[in-house]
């Protein structure tokens, strides 16, 4: 008996830490940071292109603008949407709240309606693409059982499975980080069957302001065959951005000077 509790912590610890001594939830933990809280702040332009399963192209043009309201936790989001005509001034605005269900708006302007989106559709497609609301602001990493299932000269491989199964359409993912600087550069998605269903990809990286930043990614459907391919320009850092932009208020009234 003794024995077998020796074999299984040795294997439950081949599991949860990776060759360099490091546990999955000290390597997510950095991987959240590098992805989503470079700087106190930050801006960019985004270049969306959707292409379906018959090579039909649509694309999105907006502006997404980050604020943090503690490193590592709580942060704030306003996307401004640019193009097409038909999305032109919806706003999607998130407070990412760590520990408890993120607030979420929705500003469509031909009906000058604001709609509150539920908990519940945070896996529902971003502005008809392959992301999904949550991929905006990140998905939180207390959601999620990690382990390290492969290290390799450059990447971690880190398998997450939802604590929560009942309010995810997956059964768990796998992600691979980036050793030299933490950054996500794969993750696969399996169904609750067990099948690869969706991938999302860093395809190119560039070192902004001093901050290892991805500036093009893709998330491909694989039962449809449909992407997405996001391209990101004018990146900033360190804006100096104002709380109150992270109003009701602004949702109706866009802060200009920020989506120029």
């Amino acid at each position: 008996m003794k024995t077998f509790f020796y074999i299984f912590f040795a294997v439950f610890a081949a599991f949860t830490t990776s060759s360099t001594g490091e546990t999955a939830d000290q390597i997510v933990n950095k991987a959240n940071l590098a992805s989503y809280y470079q700087g106190n702040d930050g801006r960019a332009s985004v270049s969306m292109v959707i292409t379906d399963s018959q090579g039909r192209e649509r694309t999105r043009e907006f502006i997404i603008l980050r604020m943090d309201v503690e490193d590592g936790k709580d942060q704030k989001f306003y996307v401004y949407f640019h193009e097409p005509a038909d999305v032109r001034k919806m706003v999607y605005m998130v407070w990412k709240h760590v520990g408890k269900d993120d607030d979420r708006w929705l500003y469509l302007p031909a009906m000058d309606l604001v709609n509150r989106i539920a908990a519940g559709d945070k896996r529902s497609s971003f502005a008809g693409s392959n992301f999904v609301y949550e991929d905006v602001s990140g998905r939180g990493v207390e959601e999620d059982i990690h382990e390290v299932t492969d290290t390799t000269d450059k990447h971690y491989k880190i398998r997450n499975t939802p604590k929560d199964k009942q309010n995810v359409e997956f059964l768990y993912y796998d992600v691979w980080i980036d050793k030299s600087n933490f950054l996500p550069v794969k993750a696969e998605y399996y169904d609750k069957q067990g099948d690869k269903y969706r991938t999302v990809e860093a395809l190119e990286i560039e070192t902004i302001q001093g901050h290892p930043t991805v500036i093009k990614s893709k998330v491909t459907d694989l039962n449809t065959g449909g992407n997405t391919v996001s391209n990101f320009s004018g990146i900033k850092y360190e804006v100096g951005l104002k709380d109150d932009i992270f109003t009701e208020r602004y949702l109706k009234r866009a802060p200009r000077q920020y989506l120029k």
